[in-house]
């Protein structure tokens, strides 16, 4: 008799995405918290010409990763979610060990364009992989667990940047890369051994590419992805200058790092909740509450500029705290109801469009701000805020419109 086949345990798949994403988040936080720094040389964004090379090189990555990533989606679809998603970690880490050899714009620019593409990759892959893997009554809270490990591993990686960053003199900052890309190459190992075993999908007998990008731009999907642009807008701009932007209003960055690690925390209590939140009361309400938290974090922030006194600075930092923990709850209920939205067939495709919206919207997020903050100085942020409120207040009210409708997933 042959020998007896270990049965692989079903929730592996959803582990080896989970695992993954915290590792290429992480990696990629790291990076983040010193590429202004490495860039330019410079702690504090004061340089209009500074702002400008930053803003320009950082939107590459978003460039690459809204240009390519529908071809990703397709590819995940056809050939399967892992060799999409592995293959895109692998390529991320060799372009990590890359930047970290070269002080060169050029150089770094186009590496940072070739990362944007695996990005795309690892997270259209990823998100069909839950997408998949979860029921329509537990997506949410699924959605939630791996939001919780994307944003967890982001601010994780973020803090730790933050702090070996203003650790290291900056001729040594080309090593934060390579801890990135030793990190990537540990979290695809990991991934590669949790899936070892597991059963695949079949690949389908026919593939339309034109029938799958045609149902991932239907309109049901567009009003559910579109306000993403908006909200990546402002968080692309945020992460990038979160740190000169502290130091010029005097926070510490070894004090940063331990209130992002803080918040990183929460992250992983929070999105579960929130995401069970949106499979109990509804997708489209708590994507409001979401939405409301993001104008608010905005508001307080803008405030935060224009009086950055010690007399204001506790209660706009209380506020805008307690409005990103309304904001949090946006995430897990758009992926839901995405990934409600999605067939199998099509779903890494129709998840490939989140991808495209957010990177799109880092990309002119990045472009506006430093343009309107080059020119118009505090006011350009004003003006910045103002503007991302308002689409995404205008974009809410669509989707409570098509919800109306019965065009999209009222749950």
């Amino acid at each position: 008799m042959g020998a007896a086949t270990v049965p692989v345990p079903p929730g592996r798949p959803l582990l080896a995405v989970l695992v993954a994403t915290f590792f290429v988040r992480f990696g990629f936080g790291i990076t983040l918290a010193v590429f202004y720094v490495y860039l330019t040389g410079h702690t504090q964004a004061t340089n209009p010409s500074d702002l400008g090379t930053a803003g320009i090189v950082s939107a590459l990555a978003p460039v690459g990763e809204f240009s390519t990533v529908l071809f990703s989606g397709v590819a995940a679809d056809r050939w399967g979610r892992f060799p999409v998603l592995f293959g895109g970690m692998g390529a991320a880490s060799v372009l990590l060990l890359a930047i970290s050899t070269t002080r060169s714009v050029t150089t770094i620019g186009a590496a940072n364009l070739l990362f944007g593409m695996a990005s795309g990759a690892i997270l259209a892959a990823s998100l069909a992989v839950v997408g998949d893997q979860a029921g329509t009554g537990e997506r949410g809270y699924e959605m939630g667990r791996f939001d919780a490990m994307n944003l967890f591993g982001w601010i994780a990686g973020y803090a730790f940047g933050v702090g070996v960053g203003a650790l290291l003199p900056g001729r040594d900052l080309g090593g934060v890369f390579v801890a990135g890309a030793v990190v990537l190459a540990v979290g695809l190992a990991a991934a590669s051994r949790l899936v070892r075993g597991v059963r695949h999908a079949a690949r389908p007998a026919s593939f339309s590419v034109r029938e799958v990008v045609r149902n991932a731009f239907r309109g049901n999907v567009l009003v559910v992805t579109l306000p993403w642009m908006a909200i990546y807008a402002f968080i692309g701009t945020a992460l990038i200058f979160l740190l000169p932007a502290a130091a010029g209003v005097g926070v510490a960055p070894g004090y940063l790092a331990l209130t992002i690690a803080f918040a990183g925390g929460l992250l992983i209590i929070t999105q579960p909740y929130f995401g069970r939140l949106a499979d109990r009361r509804g997708r489209t309400t708590m994507m409001t509450v979401g939405a409301v938290g993001f104008g608010l974090v905005m508001l307080f922030a803008a405030l935060l500029t224009a009086y950055p006194g010690t007399g204001t600075r506790a209660p706009l930092l209380a506020a805008i705290g307690a409005s990103v923990l309304l904001a949090l709850t946006y995430g897990p209920a758009a992926l839901a109801a995405l990934a409600d939205l999605a067939a199998s067939l099509s779903r890494a495709t129709t998840m490939a469009i989140y991808s495209l919206t957010i990177s799109l919207g880092m990309f002119v997020g990045l472009v506006a701000s430093t343009t309107l903050v080059a020119r118009f100085g505090d006011l350009g942020i004003d003006l910045f805020f103002s503007s991302i409120t308002a689409v995404l207040g205008g974009l809410t009210a669509v989707r409570w419109v098509e919800a109306r409708r019965a065009t999209i997933p009222v749950r």
